[in-house]
């Protein structure tokens, strides 16, 4: 595992991102371990979950560019920060967001910050994926902007569990529209973390059992 998958696990425990216990997840199941993006409440949090974005960003895109886009409204605070983070790294990129509710005074429109260009690239930021519905609204919302190609999704965690099919969510979108969903790290990712330390034994269990019934296809 990357060092900074195992440094990013360890932040979202330390900042009561990443729980242990029992939740039920808004289709329904009871899962053993939730994510809380919100969370993520100072400063110095949200400069390092940029840093991670940036990393994982890096590994994955090198110093390719594109312009990031922060969904309304988790994902607005993402862009911005996994932005500083990328030019701290030499890789200056625009950033951008929605409106929930288009502005028809001032300046207008939908979107705030740099407008892509016909041709450019976008990478979608969002926190985590359950169904895809957020990514799904996502591209029909960028749709409005003509010529633009979405390069990828980041999420922050992958839970690698079914969606509608047997394969996971971020596996349907990848069909549907053809870019991937990107993780800074998934579920195994968090097993292998916690698999180092005996104290977690039970937790460890119980998130296999739940993706032996839960689990999509590897």
């Amino acid at each position: 595992m990357e060092s900074y998958k195992r440094a990013f696990i360890s932040f979202l425990e330390e900042a009561g991102v990443l729980k242990f216990g029992d939740f039920t997840a808004k289709s329904g199941r009871k899962i053993p371990y939730f994510i809380n993006a919100g969370e993520i409440k100072t400063g110095a949090q949200i400069a390092r979950l940029g840093e991670f974005y940036a990393q994982a960003y890096l590994s994955r895109f090198g110093s390719e560019k594109a312009v990031l886009y922060g969904p309304a409204y988790k994902g607005i605070s993402i862009a911005v920060s996994a932005s500083i983070a990328l030019a701290k790294n030499g890789v200056d990129v625009p950033f951008f967001f929605n409106r929930k509710e288009a502005k028809d005074h001032g300046e207008g429109g939908t979107f705030v910050g740099y407008v892509p260009q016909a041709g450019e690239n976008v990478v979608i930021t969002e926190d985590v994926i359950t169904a895809g519905t957020a990514i799904r609204e996502s591209v029909e919302i960028l749709s409005a902007l003509p010529d633009v190609h979405i390069r990828a999704a980041f999420i922050m965690v992958d839970r690698r569990e079914k969606g509608l099919t047997s394969l996971s969510a971020a596996q349907e979108v990848e069909q549907a529209f053809g870019f991937p969903v990107c993780a800074v790290v998934d579920v195994y990712d968090i097993l292998a973390y916690l698999a180092e330390d005996p104290a977690n034994a039970e937790n460890v269990a119980r998130i296999q059992r739940y993706l032996a019934v839960n689990g999509a296809e590897k």
